[in-house]
């Protein structure tokens, strides 16, 4: 069973309950049948662009939909006299997106949005399902999110120097500093991987971690352990866990709390590097610290991938930038290097004469084949 810290499931299943009932009150009825018949379609992975990934979508994603496409259709109606979404045109997303990215239209809380490209996305593909649908009534749609902008502004997160990681770690209760360095060792996502580790995940006395499918957001990978084997090792002893048990069974807002406590007690409430003040500091922030730790140490760009269930290397060259790395090779990083090329390729010329040779006999005796395979046939 998986561990749904945020109760995603329950939520989905809640409002899919409720909108079966009345629909969504707060639109009109053509654009609440729409959403819903998108939503349910993705619940089963149907209609889904040719480009997207096929099956069903997680309830993390379906809630992710219906929000932000209530929230869209909501703003499109009080503007445009309660349009039908399949009426929509460039025109008015482009001035919906824009007045988010300006500031012109906020937040509830008054705060600029700093998401814009993830209402993009909802859009684009409520529209491609759009027109995948009314494509298989005979109706052709025009794609009208073709020239949509999907940058995204840099996340803003808590970066901690090793010095400051290693004086957080000794400050911590024994616990948290089990928890803390076991997230800076492994990059794991807090807290729905973390909270969904069993002692049955570890391997090779501790020094080997499965992150299994069912519990990844992207997939399943078998890491190995470098800072925390040890610790994690006497926790488990510690506490008398056996197999089934889960590795942290915590209240993530608790544990939030006591780590942002400790980080402005020992490092003020002044902004870090990464752009959010140590005061906000949260588990997941430990992930984007690992990858700061690893990248330098880390030989290929698809093993660090793996070790973060990364499918994309976008996020390498954030962390590279953030870490001001740059090109550093020398000439003398050759394995071939340009003053010895006659000596590197007389190995190739050897190569070349043993293979000649070696056909050469295979042909010999191939020949002989077919001669005794002649005799015996007469």
């Amino acid at each position: 069973m998986k561990v749904d810290p945020y109760n995603h499931q329950k939520r989905y299943l809640k409002w899919k309950g409720l909108i079966l009932k009345e629909g969504i009150k707060e639109i009109s009825k053509e654009n609440s049948d729409k959403i819903i018949n998108y939503v349910f379609d993705m619940e089963m992975g149907l209609n889904v662009a040719l480009k997207s990934q096929k099956g069903a979508r997680s309830y993390v994603h379906l809630n992710n939909l219906k929000q932000r496409m209530i929230f869209m259709t909501k703003q499109f109606e009080q503007r445009h006299d309660n349009i039908n979404l399949a009426d929509l045109t460039e025109e008015i997303l482009f001035s919906l997106f824009n007045e988010m990215r300006t500031g012109q239209l906020k937040r509830i809380d008054g705060k600029n949005y700093t998401s814009v490209r993830d209402f993009v996305k909802v859009l684009k593909s409520f529209w491609h399902w759009h027109i995948k649908s009314s494509k298989k009534k005979g109706i052709i749609v025009e794609d009208i999110t073709n020239d949509l902008d999907m940058s995204a502004e840099k996340p803003k997160w808590v970066y901690l120097t090793e010095s400051q990681i290693n004086l957080l770690l000794s400050n911590s209760p024994p616990k948290i500093r089990t928890l803390l360095l076991f997230l800076f060792d492994t990059g794991i996502r807090a807290p729905t991987e973390l909270m969904n580790v069993k002692i049955s995940d570890f391997f090779n006395d501790f020094k080997e971690l499965q992150i299994r499918e069912e519990a990844s957001k992207t997939f399943g990978r078998r890491i190995k352990l470098m800072l925390c084997s040890d610790q994690v090792r006497d926790y488990v002893i510690g506490n008398h866990l056996s197999k089934d048990d889960y590795l942290f069974p915590i209240s993530p807002p608790s544990i939030n709390q006591t780590i942002q406590r400790l980080a402005k007690n020992l490092f003020g409430d002044d902004v870090s590097q990464a752009g959010a003040r140590y005061s906000e500091l949260t588990m997941y922030d430990f992930r984007h610290n690992s990858c700061c730790y690893w990248l330098p140490r880390y030989k290929s760009e698809s093993a660090l991938m793996y070790r973060f269930g990364w499918k994309k290397s976008d996020k390498i060259h954030y962390y590279s930038e953030l870490l001001g790395m740059k090109d550093t090779i020398q000439e003398s990083d050759l394995v071939i290097d340009k003053n010895t090329p006659q000596v590197e390729q007389k190995p190739v010329d050897e190569e070349k004469e043993i293979l000649k040779t070696r056909l050469a006999l295979m042909e010999q005796q191939l020949a002989k084949i077919m001669s005794i395979s002649s005799s015996i046939s007469i």
